[in-house]
């Protein structure tokens, strides 16, 4: 079972993705703000990681940027949510070395078929 480290720091979202992504099988951990989740990334060393853009303390980009950048992290598929779809903020997602960009309001089963893609899970 593969584990996804879900960091957001809107209480709701956080509530449907682990909801969706417990229904499709996968364990989850969650963390509230950019710090919880390098803190997270390292001690249960996720297969996935879903980052909010806009959190407090440090953003999903700059998380991002550190994880790609961390000897044990940077294998780990990065996937960023924003309300922010501007091309720039794109731009800088990939910069950091996100996997994946998803422009909020997005389906939650948008979400779990770029997952299963980035994770190489065949469903069906």
């Amino acid at each position: 079972m593969s584990k996804i480290l879900i960091c957001d720091d809107e209480a709701s979202i956080l509530s449907i993705l682990e909801f969706t992504l417990v229904t499709e099988g996968y364990q989850v951990v969650t963390a509230r703000d950019g710090d919880e989740a390098l803190a997270m990334a390292a001690a249960e060393d996720p297969d996935l990681i879903v980052l909010d853009v806009m959190m407090p303390r440090r953003n999903g980009v700059e998380v991002c940027h550190l994880l790609k950048s961390g000897r044990d992290t940077a294998h780990i598929p990065v996937v960023l949510l924003t309300a922010k779809g501007r091309r720039e903020d794109r731009e800088a997602g990939q910069q950091a070395g996100a996997d994946s960009y998803i422009a909020k309001p997005f389906s939650p089963q948008r979400l779990v078929e770029r997952i299963q893609s980035l994770l190489g899970v065949r469903k069906g």
